[in-house]
C-alpha cells in the first residue's frame, strides 16, 4: 500500500427505517374505541329500546295504587285535593282538581291521576314513573337536545366510521382485508341489502 493513502472502507448504506403505519392505526383504532364507550352504550341501549316501541313504552312504565281516608272529605275542592295529596304524600302543585261527578273528585298531577271518591274516602291513582337512565338515553338517541347535541352526535357518528375504516386494516395478511376480513364485510353489507330486496324496499 502506497505510504500516505489510507485504507479503502466499505461503503456504508444508509437505509430509511420503513414507516409501520399499523401501530399507529391500531393505536388511533384503540383510543376511539375507549373514547366510544359510553356513547355506544347510549345508542345500543336506547336502540333496543325504541326498536320494541310496539311493544311496550320505552320512557315509563306504569303504576297503580289504591288506599282509603278515614271519614268523607270537605265539599271544596282544594281543600279536598290537599288532604288527599298529603295522604298520598305528594307535595307537588296539581295540574288540574276538578269534580266530573256528584262524590267523585279528580285531581290531575304532572305523571299521574288521583280518582277520589269523597263520600267514602276510597283513593286510586295511576300513572307512569320514568325508567331509570333508559329515558334519558333515549332523549339523547333521538336527538332531543336539539342543536347542543348534534355536535356530539355527529362526532360520534364520525368516530363509528373511523373505526369501521380501521378496523378494516389493522391485520395484514389472510386474516386481515385481503382473506377473511373482505368476506366478512362483503357479508355485513350483503345483510341489509338482501333484507331490502326481501322486503322491497322503503
Amino acid at each position: 500500500m502506497p505510504e500516505g493513502d489510507a485504507p479503502a472502507t466499505p461503503a456504508k448504506t444508509q437505509r430509511k427505517k420503513k414507516f409501520k403505519w399499523r401501530p399507529w392505526l391500531r393505536a388511533l383504532h384503540r383510543d376511539l374505541g375507549y373514547l366510544a364507550v359510553g356513547l355506544t352504550f347510549v345508542y345500543a341501549l336506547s336502540g333496543l329500546a325504541v326498536n320494541h316501541i310496539a311493544d311496550w313504552d320505552p320512557n315509563f312504565t306504569n303504576f297503580e295504587r289504591e288506599f282509603v281516608l278515614e271519614g268523607p272529605l270537605p265539599d271544596d275542592e282544594q281543600q279536598a285535593a290537599a288532604i288527599v295529596m298529603s295522604a298520598a304524600g305528594i307535595e307537588e302543585t296539581p295540574l288540574d282538581v276538578y269534580s266530573p261527578a256528584d262524590g267523585e273528585l279528580e285531581i290531575t298531577l304532572e305523571t299521574s291521576t288521583l280518582f277520589v271518591a269523597t263520600k267514602t274516602g276510597k283513593v286510586y291513582e295511576e300513572g307512569q314513573e320514568e325508567r331509570f337512565a333508559l329515558r334519558a338515553a333515549n332523549w339523547l338517541h333521538l336527538n332531543r337536545g336539539k342543536k347542543a347535541w348534534t355536535y356530539f352526535a355527529d362526532g360520534y357518528a364520525g368516530a363509528l366510521l373511523l373505526l369501521a375504516v380501521s378496523g378494516m386494516f389493522m391485520i395484514p395478511g389472510r386474516k386481515g382485508l385481503m382473506g377473511r376480513g373482505a368476506v366478512l364485510v362483503i357479508a355485513g353489507i350483503a345483510i341489509p341489502l338482501a333484507y331490502l330486496a326481501y322486503v322491497g324496499g322503503p
